[in-house]
């Protein structure tokens, strides 16, 4: 079962992104997400070894954006496609058998899609709009979200993403998400990390919501 909160990286370099992640990690982040745009892949790679120091160190999940072969080469725990990445079937065909795969999905068909491809959560949104991400899909909203998962009918996790706020999280959750993505707010503030998991809190204690790889 993967965490409830993910935590994607902002920064003005990958400096900044590995700062911010270590910060995370510090406050509690139980999965973050290396999320690095505009710069080489050589210092993708760079960057998330370092990620993977770090997470391993806080016994924190990491997930790569874009990049399934980086994700496979640092042995982050997973990879989340974008909807114009590779597409998960031929990541899956090339990552190890315990690494997760997210996929982008912004429509009830998106979903469904994501569905056939056997991701292993769907990262829904954007809820409102949010500048941390350029070329941005329309936003969701409370009643988008009521609406697809009121129709998607699976059992992977949804997660809701795009300018969430703490004052979110309670009107999101009556929707049927998951859990939820969130980078801007707490870069802002990490404390908000602490707050973030008691609202997320569902029927199980955070120790029990234990990662559980496929196929070990």
């Amino acid at each position: 079962m993967i965490p409830k909160l993910h935590y994607i990286s902002q920064g003005n370099s990958p400096k900044e992104h590995l700062e911010n992640i270590q910060k995370a990690c510090q406050s509690g982040a139980e999965l973050v997400q290396l999320r690095i745009k505009g710069v080489s892949e050589k210092k993708i790679l760079k960057a998330a070894e370092e990620a993977r120091e770090i997470t391993n160190h806080y016994q924190t999940r990491l997930i790569i954006n874009d990049h399934y072969k980086i994700a496979k080469a640092v042995k982050a725990d997973g990879v989340h496609l974008g909807k114009t990445d590779t597409c998960p079937s031929i990541a899956r065909k090339e990552l190890y058998s315990w690494q997760i795969i997210g996929g982008t999905a912004n429509t009830l068909k998106d979903c469904k899609d994501l569905v056939d491809k056997n991701v292993d959560y769907i990262g829904l949104g954007p809820y409102r709009f949010t500048t941390t991400k350029e070329n941005l899909s329309p936003e969701i909203g409370f009643s988008g979200y009521l609406t697809i998962l009121g129709k998607l009918h699976s059992k992977i996790p949804v997660i809701a993403i795009g300018g969430i706020t703490t004052h979110d999280v309670s009107e999101l959750l009556e929707t049927g998400v998951y859990g939820i993505a969130v980078s801007g707010e707490i870069t802002k503030n990490f404390n908000t990390i602490k707050a973030f998991k008691e609202l997320l809190k569902g029927p199980e204690t955070l120790e029990e919501q234990v990662w559980k790889p496929k196929d070990i």
